[in-house]
């Protein structure tokens, strides 16, 4: 059975930083892309940030770009959001994802993830 368990998630304070984990078993990990996304009350799920099998490339959303990095440990088959200047906004549950396809911008969209994480929350107080 594919797994994906993230961790992480917790309250902070807004300009504050935090590292969210996913580790995955069930599958070949270095064969798939590795994302992150997030839905936040009311709204839509959006795509995050996203890493290709190699971890050589990245993807950031707009609203993220220079507070978030992606990465990924294949020996340990872990994908990593380390998110800096934490804002209000980011508040929303997050959730991991893996893309057989691995193009490193699949969170640009959501329609060719395989697997999905049941989610960490985030919640940012100002």
């Amino acid at each position: 059975q594919v797994q994906l368990l993230e961790s992480g998630g917790k309250m902070v304070q807004a300009g504050g930083s935090l590292r969210l984990s996913c580790t995955v078993s069930g599958l070949t990990f270095d064969d798939y892309a590795m994302g992150w996304f997030r839905q936040a009350p009311g709204k839509e799920r959006e795509g995050v940030s996203c890493i290709g099998w190699r971890g050589g490339m990245t993807h950031h959303s707009s609203s993220v770009k220079g507070r978030f990095t992606i990465s990924r440990d294949n020996a340990a088959k872990t994908v990593y959001l380390e998110m800096s200047d934490v804002r209000p906004e980011d508040t929303a549950m997050y959730y991991c994802a893996a893309d057989g396809y691995g193009r490193f911008d699949f969170c640009e969209q959501s329609s060719t993830v395989d697997y999905w994480g049941q989610g960490t929350e985030v919640t940012v107080s100002s």
